[in-house]
């Protein structure tokens, strides 16, 4: 999969591969994975660019920022996303931080790693949230 982008106005698009993951959170932070009705959808750009040199999105709704470091627990799991699962590996990763004394920032996330022909027992998945800085 690639994602065409253009340099400069009038010039022809240059494509980028897809890269992983894929992150979707709510555009409202007191929102779920579930709940929410906007969402953000984040793109890991390759490590080859760097925010100058990375080349400018066609689409004027798509904006370009550096994300600074942040940490983030994390629950990997594998097949595919219901309702039903991102609900349950939710309330399990929110167990596991409050069973570690820890206090989550902002809503959970939703990461993809695989693009949707990858059958199900291979799909990498993932359920996030924000930390605090140890």
């Amino acid at each position: 999969m690639t994602a065409p982008v253009t340099v400069v106005p009038d010039a022809p698009s240059q494509k980028i591969a897809m890269t992983a993951p894929v992150t979707i959170a709510p555009a409202d932070l007191a929102a779920s994975p579930m709940t929410g009705n906007r969402w953000r959808v984040h793109f890991v750009m390759p490590g080859a660019y760097t925010l100058a040199t990375l080349p400018k999105p066609k689409n004027t709704a798509v904006t370009v920022r550096e994300v600074p470091a942040k940490h983030y627990a994390v629950l990997a799991y594998s097949g595919f996303n219901t309702e039903s699962r991102i609900q349950q590996r939710t309330a399990e990763l929110l167990a596991w931080v409050k069973a570690k004394n820890l206090s989550p920032i902002g809503a959970p996330q939703l990461s993809r790693y695989d693009p949707p022909w990858t059958l199900p027992m291979w799909r990498r998945n993932e359920i996030m949230v924000e930390l605090p800085a140890p």
